[in-house]
């Protein structure tokens, strides 16, 4: 027999499940076709031009533009009936904005002409955005980046020059000039500068960037995890101390999936954007576009599909972001820690960390003037793997914040950008340590005690190095003369990381190493020449190969001419008429810059 308390449990339950049913059914608006839109109707939209209260408008239909794209169609309307609407175009922010005739939806605000006198606006069909796909998305799969050979640095600018990058305009434009509403950026947390900066970068890519502020964020999601037609809702691409949004309106409703905005963010398709509300401070007149100011507010779900027809979510589903920690200390300072969420994705993840740790950098610390950075720092990843980042950067006039971001950048990019496998990033660690002033050394000289010697005999090197002030500083390092026949010649390379890069360049004949497997290239990003580092090579005039992103030194002839035969069944390796005998390093607490060539004779 059925305990009592048993059955008021499931009762409650299928209550519950009603209550969902009725809520979802409730929600669900009534479509017109967009064969039955015609020219002359008039009907209501919504959204919201100040606080968080939704306000209707008027809309006359003036036409349709058919198959602007591939089978796409374009609704043309006249927008009036509100203040913010008399003073030109249509608001950037309107992105998604609902519209109605009689009752029934028939499409999102999505389109405009800037420098419009009048609001005259493109609204994307309801059909085209519930044709949206389902709202699961599928990992990408890998080998979608080119393959390139390793840089220790990128910058913005870098990631979104790489060949093939998905972040190029959407949608530039249309039918007649018709081009997407361009979607406000807000940057919460962000300094100034670092705002001027990604606005030139985004707003050719229909963003306007502007500085706002949001919820300190590792926070769940809100309690009040509901959103109307007409809201203003916010497309989160960073989370935390810093806040990356982009601001739309919410155009359906259907229990717990949401339409939005109408025309594509990136068209990246399956995604995992966070999605939170959004209030709205302000409409800002323009000449060109009047903009709605907003900040972000509350977590209440993610988007999961950013397509042409406009954005997918689902109410009640947190994002999965990539955990980004980052502590910064100082000279006598108190610890500052930041957290971040960011979201995943080949190219964005790299973009957004890139401008999250400048904007840090630059607005904890000194952003004009002498700075040294020194980093020590962990990207572990969700195999159980690691790469470990280590570097020191100093200069003057923020070159030493662009540096250090660049170095994350890269690696983060080569990651997640890999041909061979699909690379989960489970958290990012980074310990920064700042210093006024400038700490760089620059070499001088490098004596030995010796220029001859027999095989297996030490030699005895000194490096001598010039600080910035200054001050002149000596290494000592023991050297053991390898065995060679009489009379052979070495040369000792002594240098910075940059000069060791352009020597290996010219030995291999190759800008760059280009990894041939992912376990290389871990292995490789985690030993980029670091900038406070001597550097000492020892090469001899010996015949050898580069294959495949290695160098194979001094290499016995009938070896040799294994791996070159045609028949080998390998990519084509590069002959070597200098081979390296070994090499090392060792550490400095200066930023080490100059090289220098010593040859070194075999005693006879």
């Amino acid at each position: 027999m059925e305990m009592p308390g048993t059955f008021r449990c499931r009762a409650a339950a299928i209550v519950a499940g009603l209550l969902v049913m009725a809520l979802a059914a409730a929600a669900s608006t009534p479509i017109m076709p967009l064969d039955q839109v015609k020219p002359g109707m008039k009907g209501k939209g919504r959204t919201v031009f100040t606080g968080t209260s939704i306000e209707e408008f008027d809309v006359e239909i003036l036409g349709l533009l058919h198959n602007t794209n591939p089978k796409r169609d374009i609704i043309i309307a006249r927008l009036s009936g509100h203040p913010a609407l008399a003073g030109g175009g249509i608001i950037s922010g309107m992105s998604g904005s609902p519209v109605y005739i009689d009752g029934k939806i028939i499409g999102a605000v999505a389109y405009g002409f800037a420098f419009s006198k009048e609001p005259i606006a493109g609204i994307t069909p309801i059909g085209e955005m519930l044709a949206i796909p389902a709202p699961e998305a599928k990992p990408a799969s890998p080998g979608g980046a080119p393959s390139l050979p390793l840089a220790a640095r990128m910058g913005l600018e870098d990631l979104l020059a790489v060949p093939g990058s998905r972040l190029g305009p959407a949608a530039a434009g249309t039918a007649g000039g018709w081009a997407p509403l361009q979607v406000p950026l807000v940057l919460g947390g962000f300094a100034p500068g670092q705002v001027d900066r990604v606005r030139s970068l985004f707003e050719p890519l229909g963003f306007r960037a502007q500085l706002g502020g949001g919820q300190a964020v590792d926070k769940l999601l809100a309690a009040d995890m509901t959103l109307a037609e007409g809201d203003a809702v916010a497309l989160q691409l960073v989370t935390g101390d810093l806040d990356v949004s982009a601001v739309g309106t919410v155009t359906y409703v259907d229990g717990d999936k949401i339409l939005a905005f109408g025309h594509p963010l990136y068209n990246l398709g399956g995604v995992g954007y966070g999605m939170a509300k959004a209030k709205v401070i302000t409409v800002i007149p323009a000449l060109d576009t009047p903009t709605k100011m907003a900040v972000t507010g509350a977590p209440v779900g993610s988007f999961v599909q950013d397509r042409t027809a406009g954005a997918r979510g689902l109410l009640g589903r947190a994002p999965k972001m990539v955990p980004v920690n980052v502590n910064l200390t100082g000279d006598g300072a108190k610890l500052r820690e930041f957290k971040l969420g960011i979201v995943v994705d080949k190219l964005l993840t790299p973009l957004l960390l890139n401008m999250c740790l400048s904007s840090l950098l630059g607005a904890e610390e000194r952003a004009l003037g002498d700075l040294t950075l020194d980093l020590q720092g962990d990207i572990f990843l969700d195999d159980g793997r690691s790469v470990h980042l280590e570097d020191m950067a100093s200069a003057n006039l923020g070159t030493a914040v662009t540096n250090l971001s660049g170095l994350v950048t890269a690696v983060t990019y080569y990651l997640t950008n890999n041909e061979w496998a699909e690379v989960g990033i489970h958290r990012i660690d980074l310990n920064i340590r700042t210093t006024e002033g400038q700490r760089t050394a620059r070499l001088e000289r490098v004596w030995l005690d010796k220029y001859e010697a027999s095989p297996g005999e030490m030699i005895t090197i000194r490096v001598y190095y010039r600080g910035y002030r200054g001050e002149t500083r000596m290494e000592e390092v023991p050297f053991q003369m390898p065995r060679l026949p009489a009379g052979s010649e070495l040369r000792l390379i002594i240098g910075d990381a940059a000069s060791m890069v352009q020597v290996e360049s010219g030995q291999y004949r190759a800008q760059g190493l280009t990894p041939r497997s992912l376990p290389q290239l871990i292995r490789l990003l985690g030993a980029i020449r670091k900038s406070n580092r001597i550097y000492f090579k020892v090469v001899t005039g010996k015949p050898g190969l580069f294959l495949r992103g290695e160098e194979m030194p001094n290499l016995p002839p009938g070896m040799k001419a294994m791996f070159l035969s045609p028949r080998s069944g390998t990519s084509s390796p590069t002959e070597l008429t200098l081979s390296t005998l070994t090499e090392y390093q060792i550490p400095v607490p200066f930023v080490f810059s100059g090289s220098a060539v010593v040859p070194i004779q075999v005693r006879k």
